[in-house]
């Protein structure tokens, strides 16, 4: 059938199949068979030729030990051969191959800086320190010779110049040819010695010429001579200035011209300095160590050593980026000490400033121009004391320790608050007298100084500092939103302070307008009781004049605000007689026009009295003084409208009221006839209010 033939024919395909795979396994199995024998074969050939390997590589490590051995001895016997070159120019004077020979030999000392011979490196490097003393001595000996020859150092201030003159060319020749050999002894000595981190040595030449300040200095200001006192720091450092500034011209002059022809990049006379400053520097420290607890010599050394940088920067032109003496004042002990001491004369000086006979009167009282401000001599004192505190920190080299500083000033100045704020309190009770006002004056000058110093390109730089410095920078750190500010320049380190001075400040004019309105509002009490019903009309009056109830109250306002303009500095007074209009106007409306009915007559005796001659009171103070007395002025406006204008206005407001909450009305708001009035402060409830005042309509 044909699915017995299907079957039939798949049986012999699969038959054929796996007849096929046994082939191809007998083949693969050859073949791993012939692959294992040839890889046995290279196996057994490696292992007998192994013993051939392991001569051949002690042969090679022979030849190469004996090669490094030639080496060593060709490198050693060069050593010899640049001694012996050494040593013969040196016998026939051949100063200049002699340094070849000298700076060959350092060049090989520093390529074998990687090698691990170390006797070969200690044998070839005290050969070189060997020869480079014996020329160092040879050159320096020769170079002092002709130094003296030349009357160097100069002690005193030289009468004429010491640049060698054309008669002397020899000498001249002499000097140079020496400088440029100890110049090229000194590079070779930093090829064998490379300094990573220090700084970088004195210039050869300029070491030498150093030896005999060198001398001088320490015979006069170390040991028991009379000259070395502690007490007396200015006599050393006087001295040095002295010297650099003696030997400036020599160096610029002669020695300058001979580094310039060399191809040496350095100043002469920057050298010069450079080396005497080390003297003072050793100095300066091992002083102030010893007078850590003496407040008086310390304070004295401090002072000494801030004006001799400062005449150091500005008179001998020493480079800013060079280290001066003041970094020594920012070691831990020396630097806490300063601060300390800072405080402490601080206090003391603010302690005799405020007790002081003229503490509350201003040294510029009488002359006008220059006493805007009206402070006192004890502020003014303080802030200059704050100014000399910044002047002796602005150029420490420091930013952190100048933060210090800084924080010292805030301290000190939240202190001098809290004085004044005591004797403001004892004060209190006579608010118009000198030493409130002085004291009034002390906290707006103070404020107005801090102010400014905010917006002082100093200040801002260690506003970037405390910024980048972040906690580190202000004792209990600076929040989020205060770090925001001062990093966008919004704000300055002296915030906290203002906000506190700006606090008192407002309490104290506070205080102060609360007594002229006490005393005002006793003054007014007839006036506020004045029968304005029974005044008679404008029109029955030949001239107008000032109410005789109200002439009490004027001259009191006259007299303050003559008293305050006198006492108060311009911008406090320029505070005080605008609050005191706000005050007065606020009483003048509350106590005097809503708490009486007004006739015709009346209502023109008020707007006369205000107009004519409250408001001219303030005249003298700004160009519109109605403007500060909103309420008084308007109530007048209305008060004083005719009888017609007064009943249009009212049924205007009225209506306005009714038909306030319909939709669709095209009536104008009550507003915009009040505006037409010069009405913009009072409401429309309060204009009917004062409507309602008005006797001479009571039956319309």
């Amino acid at each position: 059938t044909p699915l017995k033939k299907s079957i039939e024919t798949l049986i012999s395909l699969y038959a054929s199949l796996l007849l096929s795979s046994i082939v191809a396994i007998k083949r693969f199995q050859t073949e791993i068979l012939d692959v294992f024998n040839v890889c046995f074969s290279f196996l057994q050939h490696l292992q007998d030729a192994q013993p051939w390997m392991d001569k051949l590589e002690q042969t090679c490590n022979q030849v190469d030990f004996i090669e490094r051995h030639m080496k060593y001895l060709r490198c050693l016997q060069h050593i010899e051969e640049l001694s012996a070159t050494v040593q013969q120019c040196l016998m026939t004077s051949s100063a200049w191959e002699a340094i070849r020979a000298v700076d060959s030999m350092a060049a090989l000392d520093y390529g074998l800086n990687q090698s691990r011979c170390s006797h070969l490196q200690n044998f070839l490097q005290a050969t070189l320190s060997f020869w480079h003393k014996i020329m160092k001595d040879r050159l320096t000996s020769d170079f002092e010779k002709l130094l003296t020859q030349l009357h160097w150092p100069i002690i005193s201030p030289p009468t004429q110049s010491l640049t060698p003159t054309p008669s002397c060319q020899e000498t001249e020749g002499q000097l140079e040819l020496l400088v440029g050999q100890l110049l090229a002894l000194q590079t070779s000595e930093a090829l064998s010695s490379p300094q990573m981190s220090k700084p970088a040595p004195l210039c050869l030449p300029i070491q030498i010429m150093l030896l005999p300040l060198n001398k001088r200095f320490k015979y006069h200001f170390y040991g028991n001579r009379q000259t070395n006192s502690v007490s007396k720091p200015e006599w050393y450092l006087t001295q040095v200035l002295m010297w650099m500034g003696n030997n400036s011209t020599f160096m610029e002059e002669t020695i300058q011209p001979i580094l310039d022809r060399g191809g040496v990049t350095l100043s002469a006379k920057v050298e010069l300095c450079r080396g005497l400053l080390s003297l003072v520097q050793e100095k300066v420290t091992s002083d102030a160590s010893k007078l850590l607890y003496d407040d008086v010599l310390f304070c004295h050394l401090v002072e000494e050593v801030l004006q001799f940088e400062k005449e150091l920067r500005s008179n001998h032109s020493y480079p800013a980026e060079l280290p001066g003496v003041l970094h020594l004042l920012l070691e831990d002990a020396v630097l806490q000490k300063w601060l300390t001491m800072e405080k402490k004369m601080a206090v003391e000086k603010m302690d005799a400033m405020l007790s002081a006979e003229r503490a509350w009167s201003s040294q510029y009282k009488d002359i006008s121009d220059m006493d805007d401000l009206k402070a006192p001599d004890c502020a003014e004192t303080f802030m200059t004391l704050l100014q000399v505190i910044t002047e002796r920190y602005r150029t420490l080299p420091c930013p952190s320790a100048q933060l210090k500083f800084l924080e010292l000033q805030k301290e000190l100045v939240d202190d001098f608050r809290i004085r004044l704020t005591q004797v403001m309190k004892e004060e209190s009770r006579c608010p118009l007298g000198v030493r409130y006002c002085a004291i009034l004056n002390a906290v707006n000058y103070i404020s107005t100084i801090l102010g400014d110093w905010g917006n002082d390109v100093f200040f801002l730089q260690l506003q970037q500092t405390a910024v980048s410095l972040g906690e580190e920078a202000v004792p209990g750190g600076l929040g989020i939103m205060e770090m925001g500010r001062l990093a966008s320049l919004e704000g300055s380190l002296f915030d906290g302070l203002l906000a506190l001075l700006d606090r008192l400040k407002g309490d104290m004019l506070g205080r102060l307008l609360d007594f002229l309105m006490r005393e005002i509002k006793e003054k007014a009490k007839p006036y506020c009781q004045e029968r304005w019903l029974s005044l008679p009309s404008q029109q029955d009056q030949s001239t107008m004049s000032l109410s005789s109830t109200a002439c009490p109250m004027m001259l009191c306002v006259r007299d303050r605000l003559l008293n305050l303009h006198q006492v108060l500095g311009f911008s406090l007074f320029h505070l005080a007689w605008q609050g005191l209009a706000e005050r007065l106007d606020n009483f003048l409306y509350q106590d005097v026009i809503l708490c009486n009915n007004f006739s015709d007559g009346g209502a023109a005796q008020l707007q006369f009295d205000m107009t004519r001659n409250l408001f001219p009171l303030f005249g003298h103070y700004c160009k519109k003084p109605e403007n500060f007395f909103k309420h008084v002025k308007e109530a007048c406006i209305i008060l004083c409208l005719n009888v017609g204008s007064a009943i249009l206005l009212r049924s205007l407001i009225k209506e306005s009221d009714m038909t306030r909450d319909c939709a669709g009305t095209g009536d104008p708001p009550p507003e915009s006839a009040l505006n037409e009035l010069g009405v913009f402060c009072l409401a429309p409830c309060d204009v009917l209010i004062l409507l309602s005042l008005r006797t001479s309509w009571s039956g319309c």
